[in-house]
């Protein structure tokens, strides 16, 4: 624990250390930790901000200090004359990126019900709506997967509010869905529901445009996780935006591939009005 006293002592709220111990709160769990959390054992607003702050600059030191294993990147290549090193093509550029990854619900039994080209029209124009929320909100859309795509917010362009711009994009695509639906429905169409999630973190993106990390697994695999019509983020991605949205939390799920458990939040609806100090906020949609 001497680790985490060290910690509050630097930001000078030592007179947090034994709260910190009552809780079992070391710094192997700080990046984990929410607004939500500290607010639980009693630290005030204030130096909640400052410690979500500091812990946001303590991840940002890892990515830039640790190397990221590319599981598959790389393969063992023949000794070559030069000594060269590789170039950044070859080997990727490490980012720290926001990804969200929206999937339909049941695909597979509603395109039983319609022919091919029905199912096609209608995922079609569910795409395209889904795709212009993201690029509305400054993402860009890295695949689309069948009847999903994965979105990325931070690559090739990097803004300060990424995650806040990243879960807006998914509340409009929700709301492009419904719309999709009530236009969809005089013409006896079945309804779509999608599940969206989102996750941000350190990657590695190669000259391809190929994500590697931890950062797509878990977007991928909390998507699953996501109620119909709902949005769901990680601890990370809500410790950026707590404040402007109205979230509720979901709970800790062990997700497959994943060496920790995950916090996750649904994401109810944007509101609160908070916006950390020096950030831009954008209008509430």
């Amino acid at each position: 624990m001497q680790q985490i006293v060290d910690w509050l002592e630097k930001l000078g709220m030592s007179e947090y250390a034994q709260r910190f111990a009552e809780n079992g709160i070391d710094v192997s769990v700080l990046r984990y930790l929410t607004d939500q959390d500290f607010e639980k054992i009693g630290v005030l607003l204030g130096h909640r901000r400052k410690m979500l702050a500091a812990i946001a600059k303590l991840e940002d030191a890892s990515v830039a200090e640790a190397p990221i294993p590319v599981p598959g990147s790389l393969k063992p290549q023949p000794p070559m004359a030069s000594t060269s090193p590789p170039t950044p093509e070859a080997v990727g550029e490490r980012r720290h990126i926001t990804v969200m990854f929206c999937d339909l619900v049941d695909s597979t039994g509603i395109s039983a019900k319609l022919d091919a080209e029905e199912w096609r029209d209608l995922v079609g124009a569910y795409l395209d709506a889904a795709s212009t929320a993201v690029t509305e909100m400054g993402g860009k859309v890295a695949k689309k997967l069948g009847d999903g795509l994965m979105a990325l917010f931070g690559y090739p362009i990097a803004q300060e509010n990424d995650a806040e711009r990243a879960v807006r994009a998914a509340l409009s695509i929700q709301r492009a869905l419904a719309e999709l639906n009530r236009k969809n429905e005089a013409t006896g169409k079945p309804a779509l529901a999608a599940r969206i999630a989102i996750d941000l973190g350190p990657a590695v993106i190669d000259a391809a445009g190929e994500v590697f990390g931890d950062v797509p697994n878990i977007a991928a695999r909390a998507q699953a996780l996501a109620e119909p019509s709902g949005v769901v983020v990680t601890a990370r991605v809500q410790r950026q935006v707590a404040g402007l949205f109205v979230a509720e939390e979901r709970g800790s799920y062990e997700l497959k591939g994943v060496p920790e458990p995950v916090t996750l939040y649904r994401i109810v609806r944007a509101g609160g009005g908070g916006r950390r100090a020096g950030e831009r906020h954008l209008t509430p949609l």
